[in-house]
């Protein structure tokens, strides 16, 4: 399986547009994803930010007419926004603990989240990154979370993960001890788009929202 990632960010004042733009294009687009076999597909916002996220086959390649189909969509739709990864090209990958990936989404939930890097982080974020792969090793983590990818374009990150609600605990103060370590450490880098370490900042951030699904 792959996984793939787009980002944009809406114009100012163009939200409702590209909602209502969305709309006029879902028919065709959900009948190209189901065309494709692209699977989980998801939209996400927070602010002006959108973040969207779907699985294919190992095989998988746009044709050059998928391209030009997607290319008329974005001629006539596409006024309301700007592109922050490139169409058609992989954004970079920057972590992932792929784990156990549940086939059935119906007892998971999401944790969608976008930071913008200080400007010239990118390499020291990937390479706090890196270390956290090669400590975990070939081991596969069980859960709760899976499908958790980290990618970067633009200056920012973007993050998806999926966590199985039945295997979720509370967090013990050692937890809480460890997270506001790496979130302290993360702090210098970048900052927060989505609302995940309000609760270390005392700052106030939207929370991320799914602006539409398709599987």
């Amino acid at each position: 399986m792959q996984r793939h990632a787009f980002a944009m960010k809406v114009k100012d004042g163009q939200m409702a547009e590209f909602r209502t733009n969305l709309g006029k294009v879902w028919g065709e687009l959900t009948a190209l994803l189901d065309a494709k076999k692209m699977k989980n597909f998801s939209i996400w916002n927070v602010e002006r930010m959108i973040f969207g996220y779907y699985e294919t086959d190992d095989d998988f390649a746009f044709s050059a007419e998928d391209k030009e189909k997607a290319n008329n969509w974005m001629a006539a739709y596409g006024s309301s926004f700007e592109w922050i990864s490139t169409p058609f090209e992989e954004m970079r990958l920057m972590y992932h603990d792929f784990g156990i990936v549940r086939e059935c989404k119906e007892l998971i939930r999401h944790r969608v989240f976008m930071t913008k890097l200080v400007p010239g982080s990118e390499e020291e974020y990937k390479a706090r990154h890196d270390k956290l792969v090669e400590a975990r090793g070939d081991v596969v983590t069980p859960g709760p979370d899976s499908n958790f990818s980290i990618w970067n374009a633009g200056g920012y990150i973007f993050g998806y993960n999926e966590i199985d609600t039945t295997m979720e605990t509370e967090r013990t103060q050692a937890d809480i001890e460890a997270d506001t370590v790496w979130e302290t450490k993360m702090l210098e880098i970048m900052s927060w788009l989505t609302d995940d370490v309000d609760w270390l900042t005392g700052l106030h951030h939207e929370n991320v929202k799914r602006l539409a699904w398709h599987n």
